[in-house]
């Protein structure tokens, strides 16, 4: 049984941006700083591993996947940090080798009439993305077809272990349970402590612009800026960098300082001399940390958790739910 507090998943199941991505290149040269080169690998293994499990769990014609490729690109203004990029593409091939068996970075050049930005970009051909609606009902769909309930709108308030069993509280009664799985990734942080934080993520959405010129997932500023087409629109994701402090909340909600750049980003960056509207915005919360490694973890003797999944949820969730379940056999 699935207990889910909102009438549909609210976090960021069904507020994700779509990208079934891995990390660009400048991102995962940030994550050496942090993490070893075997850990880098690892979890880009694990993201790459996980988006192949979704594909196969759910089909890609039932998640609207499409392999469009994935794109970086470099914003003018430091070419010291494009040079670095593009010099290290060759040391990040070297390292995902054993994950991807080819090399995973390519230069291709700017042909998408993006202004402000270097005349090379880096390509990868392993990203796509996928329909966040579509995959979600999949995946309802799925959990019915495999007699798992889901009660939606129910919030638990609290849990307590008695007689090899985990007593549950909510708004809606009481329920007990051979086990308890805690999946809230981003809201977690109250049985973890300092170990995993909310970021909050804002995003937009434009008008139909006709005859689009890109297909694909891009990203800019070590994964910070993100967007990507879908159905002749363009979904604009980011900015959480310009106020780390001031996102790290589980209040959903747009701010003018993040919406201002997005809109800034695409008049003169993505979209110049285009005509468009904003027609949607929304915010998801992701799970976040020091580290970028999912935590898996047994908290007592029949509860355990799958969180922090570092804006990666559509790469990991497959695969940490499947350890998850794993890890109480």
């Amino acid at each position: 049984m699935v207990l889910e507090r909102g009438l549909l998943p609210k976090g960021a199941s069904t507020k994700n941006a779509g990208f079934a991505c891995f990390g660009s290149a400048s991102e995962l040269l940030s994550d050496m700083n942090q993490h070893t080169e075997d850990e880098m690998r690892s979890l880009v293994e694990m993201r790459y591993k996980g988006i192949q499990l979704l594909r196969q769990n759910l089909g890609d014609k039932n998640i609207g996947y499409k392999n469009y490729g994935g794109y970086e690109l470099f914003i003018k203004g430091d070419p010291e940090f494009f040079e670095a990029c593009l010099e290290n593409r060759k040391r990040l091939n070297k390292i995902l080798k054993p994950v991807f068996g080819k090399k995973v970075f390519e230069v291709k050049e700017n042909k998408f009439g993006f202004r402000r930005i270097q005349d090379h970009m880096l390509y990868s051909a392993y990203e796509g993305q996928i329909d966040t609606g579509m995959m979600m009902s999949q995946l309802h769909r799925k959990c019915i077809s495999e007699s798992i309930h889901i009660l939606y709108g129910v919030t638990l308030h609290t849990f307590e272990e008695l007689n090899n069993q985990v007593h549950l509280e909510t708004d809606l009664g009481g329920f007990q349970s051979g086990k308890l799985f805690v999946a809230t990734n981003g809201f977690a942080r109250n049985l973890l402590d300092d170990e995993i934080k909310p970021a909050r993520a804002q995003v937009l959405i434009t008008s139909v612009i006709p005859k689009l010129k890109f297909k694909g997932t891009f990203h800019i500023d070590q994964g910070y800026y993100y967007f990507r087409n879908i159905n002749g629109r363009v979904l604009f994701g980011g900015g959480r960098n310009l106020d780390i402090g001031g996102e790290q909340t589980e209040e959903f909600g747009e701010t003018p300082l993040i919406q201002n750049k997005l809109e800034t980003l695409l008049r003169e960056v993505i979209l110049p001399e285009t005509d468009f509207t904003i027609d949607h915005r929304w915010s998801g919360i992701m799970g976040v940390g020091e580290s970028k490694l999912p935590i898996l973890r047994q908290l007592s003797e029949n509860v355990y958790c799958g969180v922090r999944l570092s804006g990666m949820g559509i790469a990991l969730g497959s695969h940490t739910g499947r350890k998850l379940a794993r890890l109480s056999e």
